[in-house]
């Protein structure tokens, strides 16, 4: 990826934190969240097998990237909103709130790496 990302983007709100970040159309709702840099952000495996990115979309549509397990999100789960924030990404300007639990919920401090152990990022 370039230096200036030129792709279009649409916002992304986060209920619980009142943070907006921009997402294009053809990345995960992951992806775009963890360009904020903050510590606290739920990601496991980044491939929908461990479902700890898991949100809610409260407004907006998003299209699927991949397939979501249905270990972790069941199918009256997915038609109450419910999906994983790295196997999805926006069509619309998105409203969101994440299902798990927010550790320190979004410390302003910078986020270590996206693949540090939570061990690493706990203080």
């Amino acid at each position: 990826m370039s230096l200036f990302d030129t792709r279009s983007k649409v916002a992304v709100h986060v209920a619980q934190t009142g943070e907006q970040y921009p997402c294009a159309s053809n990345e995960s709702l992951l992806t775009g969240m963890l360009r904020l840099g903050r510590k606290g952000i739920p990601v496991g495996c980044v491939n929908g097998g461990c479902g700890v990115c898991k949100v809610r979309i409260l407004n907006g549509d998003i299209k699927a990237l991949g397939p979501i397990s249905r270990a972790h999100v069941t199918v009256d789960e997915e038609a109450q909103g419910y999906t994983l924030a790295c196997r999805v990404a926006p069509t619309t300007p998105v409203h969101l709130e994440v299902a798990g639990k927010l550790n320190k919920p979004f410390s302003k401090g910078r986020a270590e790496s996206a693949t540090a152990s939570p061990l690493s990022q706990q203080q």
